[in-house]
Parts: C-alpha cells; sequence; structure tokens
C-alpha cells in the first residue's frame, strides 16, 4: 500500500516530467548526448588512424634521410655515423638498427624485415608489428653492400584515452547547450498550447467572444484556427438553438392557450350545452396539433440515435402515396385546394420503411396545405427515370425511385434553398409574413430520408410554386 505522501511525490513528479517542457529539454539533452557519443565514436578511430599515418610519414622519411646519410659516408665511418644518428634519433623516441649480413643485431628484428633488406628492398610497415612485445612502426632501408638501416617508432598509447578524456568537455557543452535550447524551444511552442487551453476554459465558460491568436509555427495556427472556428460555430449554433426555443414556445403557448381559455369557459359554465360540441372538436384539433408537435420534437431528436428503429420491407409505392393523398384530400378541401396524384405506369416497389416514408409524404403535404392559398393545387408523381443517353440521365439511377411533391405556392428563393432543411430557418424568415410552421417539418423530412437511405432535395416547380424531391433506393446499400 502507498502511502499518502509518496503518492502526492509520485504525482508530482509525473506532473513535472509530463509537462512538455520538461520532455522537450529531455529530448534535446538526450540529443545532444547522442550526438556528442556517435561524433566521439567516429572520431577516435580516425584520430588514431590519423596519428599512426602521420607518425609513418615522419618515421619513412627521417628512415631515408639516416640511409642516404649512410650510405654516403665512407665505409669505415659508418658505424660512427650511425651512433651519432642514433643518439639523436633516440631522443626523440626512435630506435636505429643497423643491419650488417652475419651480424647479430641488437634488437630482434622480425624474419620477414630481415629477408626484404638482406635482398635489397625497402621495408615500410602500414601498419604497427610487435616488436619486444610492443606494437612499433619499423621503416628499414637498404644502404648497400648488404647493410641496412632499421627506424623502430614505438606507436605511444592512450591515443583514445586521450580524446575520451577531452570529451568531457564536449558532453557537457553539448548538454548546456542542449538544456538552453530545449527551455527556449518548450516556452515557444507551449505557448500557443496554453493560450489554446485558456481559450478553451473560457468556452466551456460560456464565453463565445473569445480568440486564439495566429502564431506560428503553423501547427500552432492550425489549432487556433480550429478554436477560432469552434466558437464561431457554437456561437451560430447556440444562436439558432435560441431562436428555435422561442419558436417552440410561441408554437406551444398559442394551442395552450386555446386549450386553458375554452377549459376555464366550461369550468365557469360560460358554454351553452349547444357549443359543448364544437368547443369540444376545436379542443381535440388543439391537443392533437400538440401531440404532433411533440412527436415530431421527439422524432428529431432521436433520429441520430442509435437505435432508431427502421421496419424495411417491400412497399408499393403506389399504393402508399394513394393512400396518403386519400387520407388528405378532405383538410385539403376544406381550405378549397386541390390535390392529385400520377400514379407510375408501372408498379414500383422499393425496400424500405413505409411508417417512415409516410411520415416524410404526410410532412410535404402538410407544408403544401399551409402555403398553397384557395383554388390551388398539390401534385403528387413518381416521375419516370430517363433510359441511358437520354437527357437527365445518371449512373446509378436505375437502382433508385424519386417520389415529387409540386404545389402551386409562392415558392422559395435561391437563398431559402439554401437553408430549407435547416430548422427552423424559413420560420425565422417568414414569421409574420406568410403562413409558417414549427420550423421542424422539414427538417425531420430531410433526417427521415437521410436515415432511411435517400436524399430530400427542394427546387422551383416549372408552373410556379416549389417542388420537393425525395429519391430512395429501390434496395438498401450493403
Amino acid at each position: 500500500m502507498v502511502e499518502p505522501d509518496q503518492t502526492g511525490q509520485r504525482s508530482g513528479w509525473r506532473r513535472l516530467t509530463g509537462t512538455l517542457t520538461a520532455r522537450t529539454v529531455g529530448v534535446a539533452c538526450t540529443v545532444a548526448l547522442l550526438s556528442v557519443l556517435v561524433t566521439a565514436a567516429v572520431a577516435i578511430p580516425l584520430g588514431v588512424r590519423g596519428t599512426e599515418r602521420g607518425a609513418r610519414a615522419s618515421l619513412a622519411a627521417k628512415a631515408d634521410l639516416v640511409a642516404a646519410a649512410v650510405t654516403d659516408a665512407p665505409a669505415g665511418t659508418r658505424t660512427a655515423l650511425a651512433g651519432r644518428l642514433t643518439g639523436e634519433l633516440t631522443d626523440q623516441g626512435i630506435d636505429v638498427v643497423l643491419v650488417r649480413p652475419g651480424e647479430t643485431q641488437p634488437r630482434p628484428l622480425p624474419g620477414p624485415v630481415v629477408r626484404r633488406l638482406a635482398a635489397g628492398e625497402p621495408v615500410t610497415g602500414r601498419r604497427p608489428t610487435r616488436v619486444d612485445g610492443r606494437p612499433t612502426l619499423i621503416e628499414g632501408r637498404p644502404t648497400g653492400d648488404g647493410t641496412a638501416v632499421v627506424l623502430l617508432q614505438p606507436v605511444r598509447p592512450g591515443v583514445g584515452r586521450l580524446v575520451w578524456s577531452n570529451l568531457w568537455l564536449a558532453l557537457a557543452a553539448g548538454l548546456t547547450a542542449g538544456l538552453i535550447a530545449g527551455v527556449l524551444l518548450a516556452a515557444r511552442l507551449s505557448r500557443p498550447i496554453r493560450a489554446a487551453a485558456h481559450a478553451a476554459q473560457r468556452l466551456r465558460a460560456g464565453d463565445r467572444t473569445v480568440r486564439v491568436p495566429l502564431d506560428p509555427p503553423v501547427e500552432a495556427e492550425q489549432l487556433a484556427r480550429a478554436l477560432n472556428d469552434l466558437t464561431t460555430a457554437l456561437a451560430v449554433s447556440e444562436a439558432r438553438q435560441r431562436d428555435f426555443l422561442l419558436s417552440i414556445s410561441h408554437e406551444l403557448r398559442t394551442p395552450l392557450t386555446t386549450l386553458r381559455g375554452y377549459a376555464e369557459a366550461i369550468a365557469d359554465g360560460v358554454v351553452d350545452p349547444d357549443a359543448a360540441a364544437r368547443t369540444g372538436q376545436i379542443m381535440l384539433g388543439e391537443a392533437q396539433r400538440l401531440d404532433r408537435l411533440v412527436g415530431d420534437l421527439l422524432a428529431l431528436a432521436r433520429l441520430e440515435a442509435s437505435d432508431f428503429a427502421l421496419e424495411l420491407v417491400d412497399v408499393d409505392l403506389g399504393a402508399l402515396l394513394t393512400d396518403a393523398v386519400d387520407a388528405w384530400r378532405p383538410r385539403f378541401a376544406g381550405n378549397g385546394v386541390t390535390v392529385g396524384l400520377t400514379p407510375p405506369a408501372t408498379p414500383v416497389t422499393v425496400h424500405t420503411d413505409p411508417g417512415r416514408l409516410r411520415q416524410v409524404v404526410d410532412i410535404l403535404l402538410d407544408n403544401a396545405l399551409r402555403v398553397v392559398p384557395a383554388g390551388g393545387t398539390v401534385r403528387l408523381d413518381v416521375p419516370p427515370e430517363p433510359a441511358s443517353g437520354q437527357p437527365g440521365y445518371a449512373a446509378g439511377q436505375p437502382d433508385s425511385v424519386a417520389v415529387q411533391v409540386h404545389d402551386d405556392g409562392p415558392g422559395f428563393t435561391d437563398d431559402d434553398l439554401a437553408v430549407i432543411f435547416e430548422r427552423g430557418a424559413l420560420h425565422r424568415r417568414y414569421r409574420g409574413e406568410r403562413s409558417v410552421g414549427t420550423g421542424i417539418g422539414l427538417a425531420l423530412a430531410a433526417g427521415l430520408t437521410h436515415r432511411l437511405g435517400g436524399r430530400i432535395t427542394a427546387g422551383h416547380s416549372p408552373g410556379g410554386g416549389a417542388v420537393f424531391t425525395v429519391r430512395l433506393p429501390r434496395r438498401p446499400a450493403r
């Protein structure tokens, strides 16, 4: 079991090491450390080989000079000359060996070196050779008459250790530079992130005026721009929600006021017995209006739910539209509007949910009934799909079917068509100018059509007014 103070210490350590600053500093120092180590791993072998190469070149030059001096000297003075040269070179850490035929050498030389010198060939050691157990550079030159001069220079140890000993300074400098660079970089990178976090906190608190400055780098600018766009979208969405709630509250208040007024009249005994039936019909109509409104709201809220139920079956589209027109004809006739159906020439079957499709058709008919003046007409039809090669043909259309609702109403502008299926958009535009509904019917129709796998569009009817087209797949997508 961890003690409380230990838990606090661990949490504090995690908060410290988990910050962007700490991680950036750690990465910068790690990169600096690895750079120094990799540089050392490459530089040390190169330094050792360079030192040996320079030592071999210097020894070869000295061997040439000594050999030339001994060769040019008279035979009787060669030994004395070699001795003087040996004294001078010994001070430089170089041994000079004069090789004579048949004489024992003061220092044992490798057999291949002796044989090559005896054959009159010069000897140049490309790599150190072990002499007396030590790695030694060897340069031998023949001087004539079977004699030769050999220069021996032991390889000085500790070149690698010398480089490693100087590495600590470079390592400390690299870590210091990494630490400084990491702190500066972390401060630069964390500034826009802290600004974005502060803006997000203000957004959560309800502030929709917050804006994040667009500072580099590009990723930080993208984050700031995304937060600013989110702020704008939230402000627009909340404004729409407020307008929608205001319109819905108005639509709810109107029938509630009617119901309340008639209920109070009945309670006060103001309503005559002869008017009771009429009063009941009015109250029933207002209650049904409320019920439809609440049902539409619930359906709209559930559209995006994963448990939204669909019962897909084969549906005779002509029969469904005939039933819808028959059900709505009395209401249209009461308003002086004619509703008709042009049935398809051949039976059309679509695999869909008949209840949800009927709900879409009812919404479109209710919308038409509201805007078409007396004497107008509303027409439903199932237009034939153009064959391949004909105008209007599009790939994939034979697998879909369209239902169109034409009306003789005032129609819509191009600006209206751009937002016609947004919740409450037309209600806000035309409230007080012409008959409008709750503002959710067309949004619900669009959502239902989408859930059925189709799409709905609105346009200008050729004879004036508006036309809504609901296109559904004949078979559900697999």
